[in-house]
């Protein structure tokens, strides 16, 4: 008989733990097919976001499929209260927005962890335990293997948005459980009196106190970066974890289509 495989991709943890540079994409398009496509286009990872986007919770248990069958790291961004049935339907990540302080990023940790037994190893939390989700294989991989992997496989991504958080930088990214901080630069800028101008000067400072914030506390820095040249700018300040935005592709490819600039596809 074949070996099923598990539901639940637990590589995200050891990913951002690896030193290397990753490129992902925020899909807010509900859409398995656009999943399937920026995994057969070679990105690291993906983050279906349900912050801005419309999908269902059906839906994003669809593109946590397509992710998984055809082998793209897939973590979630959604608000707090969706966390449970996030998790419940396989995610492999959680990315937060909005954190703002260390007690917050705590209190995050707790909401992914399952409780562990009494002397047991490793971080425990609250999170509530259900072994028949899509997650613990409907009941086929439950029980306390499906907690020793979720803790120690899903990871948790919080995003820095706010001058609060910039300034809790360090002190976010120490809090034992997050597995990496992402800047939030549009909402940064904003929240700076900046409207969505990111690249002026001071929120492009605020930027690199957070990166080099994080990474000098031994976590993962990621960043918003939307052309190679920002890459390698975040990346001098620290970043190795990377992300565009599929709707920003499409839409480009679009305006390039319907300008003249038509490029032969392959179909």
């Amino acid at each position: 008989m074949t070996q099923a495989i598990r539901p639940l991709d637990t590589c995200l943890p050891e990913l951002l733990r690896s030193g290397q540079r990753l490129r992902g994409v925020f899909n807010g398009l509900a859409s398995p097919a656009i999943v399937e496509m920026c995994a057969f286009a070679g990105f690291d990872f993906l983050v279906i976001d349900n912050e801005h986007g419309p999908a269902s919770f059906e839906s994003t248990e669809h593109m946590l499929r397509a992710a998984r069958a055809s082998g793209l790291p897939a973590l979630v961004r959604c608000l707090e209260h969706d966390i449970a049935r996030t998790l419940d339907i396989g995610a492999g990540g959680l990315q937060i927005p909005m954190v703002n302080t260390p007690e917050h990023a705590a209190a995050l940790v707790q909401k992914v962890k399952y409780p562990l037994a009494a002397g047991a190893a490793g971080l425990s939390g609250q999170r509530g335990s259900a072994f028949s989700s899509r997650a613990a294989g409907y009941g086929a991989f439950g029980g306390p293997d499906h907690t020793r992997r979720s803790n120690e496989g899903i990871a948790l991504v919080v995003m820095i948005e706010t001058p609060e958080a910039v300034a809790n930088a360090a002190a976010i990214a120490a809090v034992d459980g997050v597995d990496a901080v992402f800047i939030g630069p549009n909402d940064l800028a904003h929240a700076m009196g900046h409207e969505n101008r990111w690249n002026d000067a001071p929120v492009q400072a605020a930027i690199e106190q957070t990166l080099r914030a994080v990474a000098g506390a031994g976590k993962c820095p990621g960043i918003l970066a939307l052309s190679p040249a920002d890459e390698e700018k975040y990346a001098a300040w620290g970043a190795r974890y990377f992300a565009t935005v599929t709707t920003g592709i499409i839409m480009k490819a679009f305006k390039e289509a319907a300008q003249g600039g038509r490029a032969q596809l392959d179909y």
